[in-house]
């Protein structure tokens, strides 16, 4: 019996000095633990859940929508964009400053920007992702948001149908216009005027890239680079293309409209002026991009 104690007793040492030896199990990128996944962020990886429920986006709130992402919180620009203000009905405009409003949020999920603070305290409330703006391409952030959400696929099928659609697109307007045919995009607060690149929103990724429509040299050389180039009134003829899209308020004064520089730049002369809602087209999601490239289409082409 005493033998057979001592048998045991080495046995069951052996089983925890063989137990000390071994490392514990490292957490691989997207395996699933209790209902998460290791998420690669710019900034290392983050755990996440594999299906966050309760969402707080302080960036990239449109992008979420549009996958169906369940939103708890979101910045102030996107609830006051019209576009998203149905789909947003009682969620709360939050920002980073606002901890412990988050934190009643009961979030499952935060997503912020590199440029925004109290990262480091966002994080204690919930697993933060953050993203640098504009270190992506627009589909690339959106893959990016469907890999965080668990729908890469749903992601991934909305990219590869809209640069369909858009290329074709810019087939038919180039059939229309011309090989060579320019576009610009101002905007115009009735006190300021800007024009865009091809990465600035307000359509300039779905004109210049996905369209592959021409710039005008100017536009080229002063917006290109910093994405944005403000303008007085007077060289707005300098930088117009053969067509002009003009982001505005609605709502704003629009007496520059009735003046003669204006009316005698050839593309307004022409009436190849598209005008788009500056409140609506400051992302590039895909319900942002869907709903001006159906603007664009009509605009360009006259159709529906």
């Amino acid at each position: 019996m005493r033998k057979l104690l001592l048998l045991s007793a080495f046995a069951l040492l052996a089983i925890v000095l063989a137990a000390c030896g071994q490392k514990p199990a490292e957490l691989q990128p997207a395996e699933q633990q209790a209902g998460t996944v290791v998420y690669e962020s710019e900034t290392g990886p983050v755990e996440v859940p594999a299906s966050p429920k309760r969402i707080v986006a302080l960036t990239n709130a449109p992008n979420v929508l549009s996958l169906g992402g369940t939103l708890v919180g979101v910045d102030t620009w996107t609830k006051d964009n019209p576009l998203f203000t149905d789909k947003l009905s009682g969620v709360e405009v939050v920002s980073e400053a606002d901890l412990e409003k988050i934190a009643a949020l009961e979030p499952d999920l935060i997503i912020a920007g590199t440029h925004q603070k109290n990262i480091e305290e966002l994080g204690k409330i919930a697993p933060t992702v953050v993203y640098t703006w504009g270190k992506l391409d627009y589909l690339a952030q959106q893959r990016e948001i469907g890999k965080l959400l668990g729908k890469e696929k749903e992601a991934q099928a909305w990219i590869d149908d809209f640069k369909r659609r858009a290329e074709e697109a810019g087939k038919q307007i180039k059939a229309k216009a011309g090989e060579n045919v320019t576009v610009t995009v101002f905007e115009t607060d009735a006190k300021n005027f800007y024009v865009f690149g091809n990465n600035w929103a307000r359509g300039t990724e779905i004109l210049y890239q996905a369209m592959g429509l021409g710039m005008p040299e100017k536009v080229k050389r002063d917006a290109l680079g910093p994405g944005y180039y403000m303008l007085s009134q007077e060289v707005l003829p300098e930088y117009a293309g053969d067509y002009i899209v003009l982001s505005r308020d609605s709502s704003a004064d629009n007496s520059f409209m009735k003046t003669d520089l204006w009316n005698n730049i050839p593309a307004v002369k022409a009436k190849r002026v598209i005008e788009i809602e500056t409140k609506a087209s400051t992302y590039s999601d895909p319900i942002t991009l869907d709903y001006l490239l159906d603007i664009f289409k009509k605009g360009f082409l006259g159709s529906n």
